[in-house]
């Protein structure tokens, strides 16, 4: 692993692996079929990238969508690392620089979209170019279950037995049903080294809110975060326009995101959300796989997800440079209905049904949560935590009380209505109030009328949602969304069983403030810094976070490096980007800077700079001799580099170096010899 552990550094600019990775990168460089589920954001990337690095022969990377190995080619470019990918989207002339690459023995890793694999000329030109692993991203595309299916995913079980090497799967959230069939279709049923890393993101707060003035709670939390890049989810292509025009008219730039809109005006979409700073993104859940933008510091939901795997998956996307992010969830009681006949409506055999209701349960149970959400989440991933102290409940906690005798009325207000009627009705009746469809259906001479007087309708209507939200109570499809009593609630009903639910008729939105990415003394080095990326970005059309991402800047205003050796040092400063950019950002921290010899800059941020610092010192104060009237002799600073990083214990070997002749070995020997044994 000392090979993988310095290509770590030098490359991609990592001190150290994220817990987790060191193990899945052994597994893959010994040649063993793995499968990883990790966290969105927890460096699954780099976990086939870097044994690709390491290993013989090409790796190919298996990738759903084009933007996605676009991005990822480029950052890989811009960190010096040879790689390249065959998509549609390619130009002539940039498939022909791929195949040169190729043919030259220069490309390591080769990404290609599942569909590539139906082509017949895809197997010999794999075969050709001597691949020796594959990599699978975003393997729970092999579901025919999931949301994100990909039949072509298919045929990677059939390449791997053809080139009879190695896969390795990659997904960030694979429940045991999807993780059974990456082994059955990916594996052949044989089960691979599987790692299950954590679940947990605890850079990510975590925040819900019950729906009141759905667009207003938006458009505050957007505000208090202007300036930071965001994504939006809705439940529906025409609110994803609206709500985009009224950021747009509230001074934020925004776009809109959705599966019926062109092609090309989607792709448009995407690539403006990658290059540019503090765009918002208003999508449905055709946006976002793939996504692989750093530096999304929030994410939104106008609308409840599908289900707590889809809820996970999403507000994953904020936060993957591990500086902090937030989320927020707005729900309702006609989330809950929708979802529920979403389901119910849905062609899947009555067993997919059950288990989704069972997904869209979890997902409201973290929704109605009376205690830290993250340990609700976690436990559902089948990990304990304590309380985070980073999400909404945990910021404020919520008063609860005993609601038991309330569910109560409300069961049976829906059993004595014959299970045929909504919450509005239910909630009239409750209460007391004489409606016409209350008279008419003389539902005001049944035992339950007005027996809920002590409670507003508002708090009669979040109770309902707080009992859908348990699966007390469900809408029933078959009679327009009436609500029915569960099995669930029957204990609750017949006085075996308590319910706890928060006190609030409707919890306020959580605090709207934004969390602050650095000290107020930083924030105008960080704000600078961000110019100076912008500018570079724009220079070489690249996405800003392909430079450096927000954690890397934040980390220079704080530690505010003085030299190449500190920038160094900085996490996400590779060799090749501190070559790239690192005088750039030291003028931005420290004004002007000097460029070193490129020998000295090779070492830069290693050991071994101090010690050809040291070196260049002392040929510098012996240059004319002890007495300094010698006659002038010197190094050059290539060799200066050599004798730092081979390290010669005698004059013998300091002689047989390049550029070390008889003469400069007398004169400089023995101050380098000293310099060496101390250094």
């Amino acid at each position: 692993m000392q090979q993988a552990t310095e290509i770590l550094r030098r490359v991609f600019g990592f001190p150290a692996f994220r817990p987790g990775q060191q193990e899945i990168v052994a597994a893959v460089m010994a040649g063993r079929n793995t499968l990883a589920i990790m966290p969105t954001g927890g460096g699954k990337s780099l976990c086939y990238q870097l044994p690709a690095l390491c290993r013989e022969g090409v790796t190919v990377v298996i990738s759903p969508l084009i933007a996605l190995m676009r991005d990822q080619v480029r950052g890989l470019r811009e960190a010096g690392v040879e790689a390249g990918a065959l998509t549609s989207g390619n130009t002539e002339a940039e498939t022909e620089e791929v195949f040169a690459a190729l043919d030259e023995g220069r490309l390591r890793l080769l990404y290609m979209a599942p569909e590539r694999l139906a082509s017949t000329a895809t197997l010999p030109l794999l075969r050709r170019i001597g691949v020796r692993m594959i990599a699978v991203d975003e393997a729970h595309c092999v579901s025919q279950w999931g949301h994100d299916f990909r039949p072509d995913y298919l045929r990677i079980g059939d390449l791997r037995r053809a080139l009879q090497v190695p896969v390795a799967a990659f997904t960030a959230t694979a429940d045991e049903e999807t993780r059974a069939e990456i082994v059955t279709r990916l594996f052949d049923g044989v089960a691979p080294e599987t790692f299950l890393r954590g679940f947990d993101r605890p850079n990510i707060h975590l925040a819900f809110a019950a729906k009141d003035s759905p667009r207003d709670q938006i458009l505050r939390f957007a505000a208090a975060r202007k300036g930071q890049s965001g994504i939006v989810y809705c439940g529906t292509r025409a609110k994803t326009e609206t709500l985009a025009a009224a950021l747009q008219a509230a001074g934020h730039p925004s776009l809109f995101y959705h599966g019926g809109m062109d092609p090309d005006e989607r792709r448009l979409v995407e690539t403006r959300f990658q290059r540019d700073d503090g765009l918002i993104v208003v999508a449905t859940v055709a946006f976002g796989m793939g996504i692989d933008k750093p530096d999304i510091r929030w994410v939104a939901h106008a609308d409840l997800p599908k289900s707590i795997e889809s809820y996970y998956q999403e507000i994953g996307r904020a936060g993957r440079d591990g500086a902090p992010a937030e989320t927020l969830t707005l729900f309702g009681a006609d989330d809950i209905r929708f979802r529920r006949t979403q389901i119910d409506e849905g062609l899947a055999p009555i067993e997919r049904k059950q288990a989704d209701h069972g997904r869209l349960n979890a997902l409201l149970g973290l929704a109605e949560a009376i205690a830290c959400r993250r340990q609700v989440l976690l436990r559902y991933f089948g990990e304990d935590s304590t309380p985070c102290g980073n999400c909404d409940l945990c910021d404020q906690p919520p008063q609860v009380f005993d609601a038991t005798e309330s569910v109560r009325k409300a069961l049976s207000a829906v059993l004595r209505t014959g299970e045929s009627y909504g919450a509005g009705h239910l909630v009239d009746i409750l209460t007391g109030s004489l409606t016409e469809k209350v008279r008419a259906r003389r539902h005001d001479e049944l035992p339950t009328f007005g027996v809920g007087r002590e409670l507003t309708k508002a708090e009669w209507t979040a109770i309902f949602r707080q009992m859908m939200g348990r699966d007390l109570v469900r809408p029933d499809p078959e009679r327009h969304g009436a609500l029915r009593m569960t099995e669930a609630a029957r204990p609750v009903l017949r006085g075996e069983e308590p319910v706890t639910f928060r006190k609030e008729a409707i919890r306020a939105t959580p605090k709207f403030a934004a969390r602050v990415q650095v000290d107020d003394e930083d924030a105008p080095l960080l704000s600078a810094l961000k110019a100076k990326r912008r500018a570079l970005a724009e220079a070489a059309s690249v996405p800003a976070y392909v430079i450096f991402p927000d954690r890397t800047l934040i980390e220079m205003a704080e530690k505010r490096p003085a030299t190449l050796d500190q920038m160094a040092g900085i996490t996400g400063v590779g060799a090749k980007k501190l070559e790239s950019f690192g005088l750039a950002f030291l003028a931005v921290i420290a004004g002007e800077a000097t460029a070193p010899h490129p020998a000295r800059m090779a070492l830069a941020g290693r050991p071994e700079g101090a010690v050809f610092d040291r070196l260049a010192e002392a040929q510098l104060r012996l240059r004319r001799g002890e007495d300094g009237t010698g006659k002038p002799l010197s190094c050059t600073n290539a060799t200066l580099r050599q004798i730092a990083e081979r390290r010669p214990r005698s004059l013998d070997e300091l002689e047989r170096l390049q550029g070390m002749a008889p003469q400069t070995v007398e004169r400089f020997g023995p101050a380098f010899l000293e310099i060496l044994r101390d250094g």
